[in-house]
């Protein structure tokens, strides 16, 4: 659930979400964090009321990154989680995400359940006296969560240089904690959050902003988004690095140790032809899904796949997590580097050669992409152009009016000319 704070998303509405799903609980204990944004207190004190109210108890873990909450689910045996952040959304925005007791994003049956809770409204438990759930805070949150993160490094970090851009968001103290007493010498970027800069120019939303900081020149940068489940990488000149070159440098790595379970990895439509055509060539199986992270996940599990994500810098390590963790990723993609004695931008130069890719998202009347006679025939084309030497990815959104055109070819040129081209064709027909 995600909108602006305090009008799509406003006190009501999280406190009956809360209520719902506690109603349906019946009992137990939930932790709760959030990002930085200046809306986050009043909706965890929603969400804590509303819990509280129907008999659920509810430990504050205050501002943490999503991997943190996770991390203490388990931990504490805690019956449920909730983050409360808009992930990489302007500071104006505001989300609630779900965890089951294994830290993992709630599935498709248990939130239809609590919608339809939800939906039904009062009457809700409503216990009292000692049936009224307790509040607490939990002050050592972070400390808890960087100690389980500590729990699986394999090496010191002694001798990296860092750039953390923590996005002014969840990770701004627990990312140069982290690495710093891992022995890194770190140079921290947007770590002073006031509740409405988060992802504001800066994070895994605009790595192009810490690459052109002058004090993080010849530095590994970091780049995370508001609630830290994001990664984008920055290496020594600069380079940017996605989500998709991260993955087919831990998959090679993991994988050449043998440490990747059945050479599988699961990836989305969006990834990038040249990470496909890399990771064929080393023999390791991608698992495709439609885009996000819940769906990378349930293949996940389903393929017995212990890596799995997406090019924008969601990663799923399920030897080490149970959900998107931009820091777990990090110190994964930087003991590669520690492993194998070289430069990221060496290991990004081997993993893969990212072919050109040009996204075109088109606000349209229509999604119905089936009965857009002109679309396929345009694709079919752009198809047959392109051969080998390419791919075309035409799909709508799933949460917005907006078809998305993505084109990728071995010539920037030639991707920018068919996309651009499919967008017409799109426009004649749904916009």
């Amino acid at each position: 659930m995600r909108g602006e704070a305090n009008s799509d998303l406003d006190v009501d509405l999280v406190m009956g979400l809360a209520r719902a799903t506690g109603d349906l609980a019946g009992g137990g204990t939930v932790v709760v964090g959030r990002d930085t944004r200046r809306s986050g207190p009043m909706l965890v004190a929603a969400l804590q009321a509303g819990f509280q109210s129907v008999g659920v108890d509810t430990l504050d873990a205050g501002v943490i990154p999503v991997g943190g909450v996770s991390a203490l689910v388990t931990e504490l045996g805690a019956d449920l989680g909730v983050m409360v952040s808009a992930s990489h959304n302007p500071a104006r925005d505001n989300g609630i995400k779900f965890l089951d007791a294994d830290g993992f994003k709630l599935d498709d049956e248990r939130e239809a359940d609590i919608e339809a809770r939800l939906s039904r409204g009062a009457p809700w438990r409503s216990p009292t006296g000692a049936g009224v759930g307790a509040g607490r805070a939990l002050p050592d949150a972070t400390d808890r969560y960087l100690a389980a993160i500590r729990a699986h490094a394999s090496h010191s970090l002694e001798g990296l240089h860092l750039a953390l851009d923590c996005a002014n968001g969840a990770a701004h103290r627990a990312a140069p904690e982290l690495f710093g007493s891992l022995g890194a010498d770190v140079a921290s970027f947007f770590a002073d959050p006031d509740g409405m800069n988060i992802n504001d120019g800066c994070g895994a939303t605009s790595p192009e902003r810490l690459a052109s900081e002058p004090g993080a020149r010849g530095r590994i940068g970091l780049c995370f988004d508001g609630d830290a489940d994001r990664l984008i990488a920055v290496d020594e000149d600069g380079r940017v690095i996605n989500g998709d070159v991260i993955m087919a440098i831990l998959a090679l790595h993991l994988k050449s140790r043998g440490e990747l379970v059945g050479d599988k990895l699961v990836t989305t439509v969006m990834s990038n032809l040249g990470f496909r055509r890399s990771m064929r060539a080393a023999g390791i199986e991608l698992v495709e899904t439609q885009v996000g992270d819940r769906y990378v996940l349930a293949a996940m599990r389903e393929h017995a796949a212990v890596l799995g994500g997406e090019q924008s810098g969601h990663v799923i390590q399920l030897d080490r997590g149970t959900t998107g963790d931009g820091l777990l990723t990090a110190l994964r993609l930087l003991e590669v580097v520690v492993r194998e004695r070289c430069r990221l931008a060496d290991l990004r130069r081997d993993a893969m050669t990212e072919f050109p890719q040009v996204l075109v998202n088109l606000a349209v009347r229509s999604r119905d992409l089936d009965r857009a006679t002109g679309v396929k025939e345009a694709i079919a084309a752009a198809e047959a152009e392109l051969g080998d030497d390419g791919r075309v990815l035409v799909r709508a959104s799933g949460t917005e009016p907006v078809v998305r055109v993505m084109v990728e070819a071995t010539r920037a040129e030639t991707a920018d000319s068919i996309a651009h081209r499919l967008a017409g064709a799109v426009r004649r027909e749904l916009g």
